[in-house]
C-alpha cells in the first residue's frame, strides 16, 4: 500500500547534533517507522519488525529555517566535582531548571509532503503491519491508540494522513546507494542510543527502494562456556 503525509513543520535532528541542532533533510525509515506504530496505537517496537517501507519525496526539498528555542539539556552525574558542588549548593539529586535548559539553535523543514510504500510480506505478526494501516484509514474507531500523531519530535504533528494519490504529486525516492550523499538512521536502540545506518540517494522507483525495519544482528560469536575441572576425591 502506499500512503501520503504532510507536515507543516517538523524536524529530524541529526544523531550526532549537540547545541545547534542540524536537522536532517529528508525523514528517516526510523522516524517512518515509529510513526506508522503511533498511526495504529503499537508501542512496541518489534511488533513490526521485517516490513519493509519506502520513502519518497513530493515536490521540492523543503525549505530550511533556523530559530533559537529553549531545549533541555540531560544532565548526567558522574560523581566528580561537580557533583560535590552541586549538592552543596542545591541539594542531593537536586538539578534546578537554569541547569538543564538553555536557548539554542534549531533547524526546522517546513512544507513537507511525502509518499511510503509500505510491504508487510516478510513480517511474521499475526495482523501486518499494512493491514492495521488499512483499518486505521478506513474505520479509525476500530483502533486504540494516544496522543498525537507526530512526525519527528513530538511537537511536529501531522496535518494528516490517507492513500497516494496521483494528482499530490510527482515523487522522488530515496534508494538505496552505498555512495549515496543521504545518510539516514534506519534503526535506533532506545536502551543504547545507537543506532543502524544506511546511504541513499533519490531518483525513480526501483527495487533498491526498500527498507527493511529491523535490529541489527550481532556479528560477534557467544563464547563457549568454559569447562570447569571436578576436584579428585582423596
Amino acid at each position: 500500500m502506499q500512503i501520503y503525509l504532510e507536515c507543516p513543520c517538523t524536524s529530524f535532528p541529526r544523531s550526532f547534533a549537540r547545541d545547534f541542532k542540524e536537522t536532517y533533510l529528508y525523514p528517516p525509515p526510523s522516524t517512518i517507522y515509529g510513526m506508522l506504530l503511533s498511526l495504529v496505537g503499537e508501542v512496541d517496537l518489534n511488533a513490526h519488525v521485517g516490513v519493509r517501507i519506502a520513502i519518497g519525496i513530493i515536490g521540492v526539498d523543503s525549505p530550511i529555517s533556523r530559530i533559537i528555542r529553549k531545549q533541555r539539556n540531560h544532565k548526567y552525574d558522574n560523581g566528580g566535582s561537580e557533583h560535590k558542588k552541586r549538592v552543596a549548593k542545591y541539594g542531593e539529586q537536586v538539578y534546578p531548571s537554569q541547569l538543564l535548559s538553555k536557548p539554542n539553535h534549531q533547524e526546522l523543514l517546513t512544507d513537507l509532503k511525502i509518499a511510503v510504500q509500505i510491504d508487510s510480506s516478510s513480517e511474521t505478526a499475526m495482523i501486518k503491519l499494512a493491514e492495521r494501516i488499512a483499518i486505521a484509514l478506513s474505520t479509525p474507531s476500530q483502533i486504540s491508540r494516544f496522543g498525537g500523531l507526530s512526525l519527528g519530535e513530538s511537537w511536529a504533528l501531522v496535518n494528516g494522513v490517507r492513500a497516494y494519490r496521483e494528482s499530490d504529486g510527482d515523487v522522488r525516492w530515496l534508494i538505496k546507494d552505498n555512495r549515496g550523499l543521504i545518510g539516514l538512521p534506519v534503526w535506533i536502540d532506545r536502551s543504547t542510543t545507537q543506532g543502524t545506518f544506511a546511504r541513499f540517494s533519490l531518483g525513480e522507483f526501483t527495487k533498491d527502494c526498500w527498507v527493511q525495519i529491523s535490529p541489527p544482528v550481532s556479528l560477534t560469536p557467544a563464547k563457549p562456556p568454559k569447562a570447569t575441572r571436578k576436584k579428585k576425591s582423596d
